[in-house]
C-alpha cells in the first residue's frame, strides 16, 4: 500500500510541477498581433509551406502527433482558403506571392493515452504557433503573428482528450482569421492569449 501511495504522490507532484512549468514557458508575447507591413490584398498568390516543429519539442512522440494533427487542421482551413485565393485572377503585374510558413514554437500536448491513464493529473496542453509571412520576390518579412491556445487538464479528462485536440483546431482557425482579417486592411488580430 505504501508503494502505491508513493507512486501516486510522485505522479501528482510531477503533474503539478509540469503544469506550472508549462504555464510559465508557453504563452504569447501579447494579446494582440501587430498588423502586417501591408494589407495582404497586395498579394495575388499564396504559398503555404508545411508546418514545422521547433527542435526543442521535436523529441516527444505526442508532440509529433500534435504536429500531424495541426497540419491536417491547417490544410482544411488555411489550405482551402489559399486554394480559393490562388484560383482568382491576379490583379498585380508582376504577380506577387506571399509565402506562409507556420511553425510550432512551443508545445505541451497531452496524448489520448496519457489522458486515459492520468486524466486531469497529466496537466494542461498548450501550444504557441508563429506564422511567418514573406514576400517571395524580395524576401521581406511582412508579418510574424503568433497564436496561442490551451486545453485545461480537467477539460481534457472529461472529454477523453477531445479538448486537447480542439486546441489544435483553434490554433489553425486563428491563423486563418489573421489572413482573412488583414486582406483589405492591415489591422493585426488576436493571438488567442489573455493575461490571467
Amino acid at each position: 500500500m505504501g508503494v502505491r501511495r508513493f507512486v501516486l504522490g510522485m505522479m501528482l507532484a510531477g503533474a503539478v510541477i509540469g503544469q506550472a512549468l508549462a504555464k510559465d514557458e508557453i504563452q504569447a508575447s501579447a494579446e494582440v498581433n501587430p498588423p502586417p507591413a501591408e494589407a495582404l490584398a497586395a498579394f495575388d498568390r499564396y504559398e503555404l509551406k508545411p508546418a514545422t516543429l521547433s527542435d526543442a519539442y521535436a523529441g516527444h512522440k505526442a508532440n509529433q502527433e500534435a504536429l500531424a494533427s495541426f497540419q491536417r487542421n491547417l490544410d482544411e482551413r488555411v489550405g482551402a482558403w489559399v486554394a480559393q485565393r490562388n484560383a482568382a485572377a491576379a490583379t498585380h503585374t508582376p504577380v506577387r506571392t506571399l509565402v506562409v510558413e507556420p511553425r510550432i514554437e512551443k508545445i505541451r500536448f497531452i496524448s489520448g493515452g496519457a489522458r486515459f491513464w492520468a486524466g486531469a493529473l497529466a496537466g494542461s496542453s498548450r501550444i504557441l504557433v508563429t506564422m511567418k509571412l514573406t514576400d517571395a520576390a524580395t524576401g521581406q518579412v511582412v508579418a510574424t503573428p503568433e497564436f496561442y491556445q490551451h486545453a485545461k487538464g480537467m477539460a481534457g479528462a472529461w472529454t477523453f482528450g477531445a479538448a486537447d485536440n480542439s486546441m489544435l483546431v483553434r490554433s489553425a482557425s486563428l491563423a486563418l482569421d489573421y489572413l482573412k482579417d488583414n486582406q483589405a486592411t492591415a489591422q493585426g488580430g488576436r493571438t488567442g492569449w489573455e493575461k490571467e
